[in-house]
């Protein structure tokens, strides 16, 4: 869900011609994304996946770097690649998430109606955001 979102957005900033976005879709942060992070001016990260218990159709929030101890660096939390990105590189951009609330994660199975409506909700909220960002 959080996948489709990000694709959409970016096809819409293409058809829109707005530039300077950069989009990215991967299914899980890793400590390469840091540098990518380190890049930016602000970040948003898309969540669908564990937004489970968040207000619907989706919550929009700051966010700020925090170290965690993990044994693994293969599935990081956002808040995880902003310290990442400052402790390596000295940047801390602006940064929001916005979760998007599900309501079941069955393999292979498409997506609801509510969870598509909540798709429809978040992308429109990021649209109209990122266009008074410009």
């Amino acid at each position: 869900m959080g996948v489709a979102l990000v694709e959409e957005l970016e096809a819409w900033a293409q058809a829109e011609g707005l530039a300077g976005l950069v989009f990215d879709s991967n299914y899980q942060l890793n400590a390469e994304d840091a540098l990518a992070v380190a890049e930016s001016r602000t970040v948003v990260f898309v969540d669908a996946a564990q937004a489970a218990t968040g207000a619907a159709p989706f919550e929009f929030r700051p966010l700020a770097p925090q170290n965690e101890i993990s044994f693994s660096t293969h599935a990081m939390s956002p808040e995880a690649v902003l310290a990442l990105a400052d402790e390596l590189y000295g940047e801390r951009p602006r940064a929001w998430i916005l979760a998007i609330r599900g309501e079941s994660w069955e393999p292979n199975e498409p997506p609801t109606a509510a969870a598509l409506s909540h798709r429809a909700a978040a992308r429109e909220f990021l649209q109209n955001w990122l266009r008074r960002q410009g």
